[in-house]
């Protein structure tokens, strides 16, 4: 079995969410035990590790901590999903991808045990064991490991963490985890764990405060929720200057909020490697360090000045929104897609009218079609044409901006990966 047969078997013989959606979602965690079990139990074997959930901020919060623990000369492991444009993604050392021989040499090894291939492990399960497993043999200090969907239920919840962080909560797969903010807050707060601390970055209301509270006390576990920073400075280039010293290179408002948990959960592990120096050069450099992408990601290949996110769901929004209307340009266009099961209409109410849209369907059995987007969006006051495919989206966005306009693309993950299929940043 070479890498590309390797590839074909996760994506064809196993569910993955990114394709099935809800059909994918697999909770429980006696498959993930058996598994982990079936290769020596790697996840028992990570010295440190660090799990983080959350509706929104958990994939910036992870990278970001992660480069400040390889600028701290941690080897560090970073576990997070989906990917992009290359499976690998998902799975790192001090920013490396596993390599391809690994991939295929765990499969090869899992597929060699009948009594594993007969549990029927979905993708994300197969994916988590063999991330904890690269880890183990890595022999890395520290891991920084994402929720995939949720937390109680999550098959990364099969670890002991250092630290557990929960970022916020917002509605986003709400047939899974529930329709209220305190379902949601109970699906995530499965991740906290006896005596281990547990960091909230933002809680929201009160009664969604009340079960982060109630169940650390349940577990005996520490709580603490994440300061406010003492100074926030927005620079010209859209990055951040916090407390006066530490330079963010992400950008948009909502990175406030991820760099205030950031600094909350440093300060709760006090682990003496980190200095004032790690912390700064993680910050500054979490892109290059990491290989994080789609967080208001400048794109340079384009013929104009243009952006992209992978923020799909009206927390990410609420955010996005505002930092469109805020960009200054002759002439401002926004490609946009999404998945059929997202809430389209309350993100279409959080989209700047003054844009002018390109509608396009992401490829991949959940896209929504790109002339029913239209549709729903013209009733949010939103106009604009119809390309159903990302890539000629792209390039009739380029011909309406001119070389000084501006481009935004996003919506969804699936519309990130196809639009770099096309166009590399």
């Amino acid at each position: 079995m070479d890498y590309n047969q390797t590839l074909e078997y996760l994506f064809s013989q196993t569910t993955v969410f990114q394709r099935d959606g809800a059909a994918a979602y697999k909770p429980g965690l006696e498959t993930a035990r058996a598994l982990s079990a079936a290769f020596g139990n790697p996840h028992r074997r990570l010295p440190r590790a660090i799990h983080i959930a959350g509706t929104n901020g958990k994939g910036s919060t992870a990278h970001t901590l992660a480069a400040i623990m390889q600028c701290a000369g941690l080897r560090t492991g970073l576990y997070t999903s989906p990917h992009l444009t290359d499976f690998r993604e998902r799975i790192r050392v001090n920013g490396e991808m596993i390599p391809h021989e690994a991939v295929t040499d765990f499969v090869e090894r899992y597929l060699g045990h009948p009594e594993l291939t007969s549990l029927q492990p979905s993708f994300f399960e197969l994916t988590t064991i063999m991330a904890f497993e690269w880890f183990a043999s890595q022999q890395v200090d520290v891991a920084i490991i994402e929720v995939g969907l949720g937390g109680r239920l999550d098959t990364t919840n099969i670890i002991t963490p250092s630290l557990s962080i929960i970022t916020n909560i917002s509605p986003d797969h709400t047939a899974l985890l529930g329709s209220t903010p305190t379902e949601i807050a109970a699906e995530k707060a499965g991740i906290i764990k006896a005596g281990v601390p547990v960091v909230i970055g933002e809680a929201g209301l009160p009664e969604v405060r009340q079960v982060f509270i109630s169940k650390a006390a349940e577990a005996g576990a520490p709580i603490r929720f994440a300061r406010p920073l003492e100074k926030a400075e927005a620079l010209p280039d859209g990055s951040w200057l916090y407390n006066d010293s530490i330079h963010g290179s992400l950008r948009g408002d909502f990175q406030q909020s991820n760099a205030a948990t950031v600094i909350t959960a440093l300060d709760t592990l006090a682990w003496p490697e980190i200095t004032p120096e790690a912390v700064a050069c993680g910050f500054d450099r979490v892109e290059t360090l990491t290989g994080l992408r789609g967080r208001l990601s400048e794109l340079t290949s384009l013929r104009c000045r243009a952006a992209y996110d992978t923020g799909h769901n009206p927390g990410a929004w609420h955010y996005i929104g505002p930092w469109l209307a805020s960009v200054t340009a002759p002439r401002r266009v926004a490609v946009i897609g999404f998945a059929a099961d997202k809430d389209v209409d309350a993100i279409l109410a959080l989209m700047p009218e003054s844009y002018y849209y390109v509608f396009t369907r992401p490829s991949g059995n959940r896209g929504l079609e790109a002339a029913e987007l239209s549709r729903k969006a013209g009733a949010h006051g939103l106009r604009g044409a119809v390309v159903p495919s990302v890539a000629d989206a792209v390039g009739v966005a380029q011909d309406i901006a001119g070389p000084d306009g501006f481009i935004f693309i996003g919506g969804s993950n699936f519309v990130i990966a196809d639009m770099l299929a096309s166009f590399h940043d």
